[in-house]
């Protein structure tokens, strides 16, 4: 970026930060209340973060509107130097961590409805918005590895480290758990397939006649209930953001007036049309329609899965041969169902191991009552496709909560002293980029106590 770029961006940052953006009888409706470099922070960011921190629980250390704007001025710095070292993250793995944190909403909360009645958005809004943040996290998170490098430590650096920490400040170990799953499926009769495919065909049809719309009928009938709301639209998307029966349907559409043949995917049947492609990436609108379980297969799926926990309890076969064989469950299956951590914001990210707070609120609930090597009895649980499925569970580890210790929890004591030595370089990072940076804050703002006073010049 040249010199005169930045100046000319700087020099309208600062007009609007002295305008505002809109003012109606004196009341501001947006602001910009920070500079750095040439990225503005808003008023509606603050907000807006505020607003999300308090959905998901987040407690402030101090003034959330001293707090929050100073975080965001810190991911400001990293961005900026990203630009300039030209670090960028590919669109596949903003996607990938995109859909992993929605199936993650999914799974804590229990349903894709539930998720969004939780966020107050739809599921486009609320992937979009995670879009944006996660591609900025991603960002910043690149930009810290090449600041920091590998931290290199050997056990004497550990032990020298905890020898002198007074015995209340060692860190105290959340019980930890390793579970594994065995789902199934319950089944759908065929006559119930052919109900849902014959209703998409009359959908179809009905847009052929120009009877009616398919944002109309995508309205009132989609079980998709976040784009229904949007007349079935799903927002432009690349083929990563997509599940793949759908993005082959999608992405070879070229005729807006016409409709797709119906698509299986594992949410469901769909009916599909074209809105607008641009690039390498693609708008469409969809009808999602779900078979329905009945009461009867629901509770035959149950008395199955009871049948083979008592299988495993009596010794005809293994939890592991069965998990391998019989379980529905295509991510657990061949590894004799483990279930694997995908929180990522989770310490345990990667691992076999879960903090209780980070399994699916259903596993959560039954593996909480079981001692290790158990197997539960069957329940019903929404799994990451959003499917409500049934399974069984084996407490297969319990790590009960404790003071940490040099020969038990050598590698999570590791990470904290690494953590520790990245820290105290990205803060000698952020000091000295603070002095190298414009900065200006609104003088309305400035009176906090910041982290890091640089910014106050």
């Amino acid at each position: 970026m040249s010199v005169k770029f930045r100046l000319t961006t700087l020099v309208c940052l600062l007009m609007v930060q002295t305008m505002a953006f809109a003012q109606t009888e004196n009341n501001v409706i947006d602001e910009v209340i920070w500079v750095v470099g040439d990225q503005a922070i808003l008023k509606s960011d603050v907000e807006a973060e505020r607003i999300r921190a308090q959905y998901e629980g987040v407690k402030w250390q101090g003034d959330p509107y001293c707090v929050i704007p100073e975080q965001l001025a810190i991911q400001k710095l990293y961005l900026h130097q990203a630009a300039i070292d030209s670090i960028e993250v590919t669109d596949a793995d903003v996607s990938s961590r995109v859909e992993q944190q929605m199936n993650w909403y999914v799974q804590q909360i229990g349903s894709k409805e539930k998720m969004e009645e939780y966020f107050n958005k739809n599921s486009t809004e609320i992937r979009e918005q995670l879009r944006d943040n996660l591609k900025d996290q991603l960002t910043v998170q690149e930009m810290q590895q090449k600041l920091v490098g590998d931290v290199k430590l050997t056990p004497a650096d550990v032990r020298r480290y905890f020898k002198d920490l007074p015995q209340d400040s060692l860190p105290f170990i959340p019980t930890q758990v390793e579970v594994q799953i065995i789902t199934q499926e319950p089944r759908i009769p065929q006559e119930e397939i052919n109900r849902v495919k014959n209703q998409l065909r009359d959908f179809t049809e009905q847009v052929n006649s120009g009877k009616t719309q398919f944002s109309t009928l995508a309205l009132l009938y989609s079980e998709d209930t976040g784009s229904a709301r949007q007349g079935g639209e799903l927002g432009f998307m690349g083929r990563g953001e997509l599940v793949s029966e759908y993005a082959n349907v999608a992405f070879n559409l070229t005729d807006p007036q016409k409709i797709s043949k119906i698509v299986e995917s594992e949410y469901g049947f769909h009916i599909i049309q074209l809105i607008e492609k641009r690039g390498d990436r693609v708008n469409t609108r969809h009808i999602l329609m779900k078979p329905k379980v009945s009461e009867e297969d629901l509770m035959a799926c149950i008395n199955r899965l009871d049948s083979i926990g008592n299988d495993i309890r009596t010794g005809t076969f293994t939890f592991d041969d069965a998990a391998s064989y019989l379980s529905a469950d295509k991510d657990t299956k061949n590894n004799h169902g483990l279930l694997p951590n995908t929180n990522q914001q989770s310490s345990l990210y990667g691992t076999s191991r879960f903090e209780m707070a980070d399994l699916p609120q259903e596993v959560a609930k039954v593996v909480n009552n079981l001692k290790p090597g158990e197997v539960s009895e069957a329940f019903t649980m929404i799994n990451n496709k959003g499917k409500e499925v049934v399974a069984i569970v084996k407490l297969k580890n319990r790590i009960e909560g404790h003071k940490a210790t040099m020969t038990e929890d050598y590698q999570r004591l590791k990470d904290i002293v690494a953590e520790k030595r990245r820290a105290e370089k990205l803060d000698q990072w952020i000091k000295e980029k603070q002095r190298t940076t414009f900065i200006r804050v609104n003088p309305e703002w400035v009176r906090c106590d910041f982290r890091y006073p640089g910014w106050v010049k």
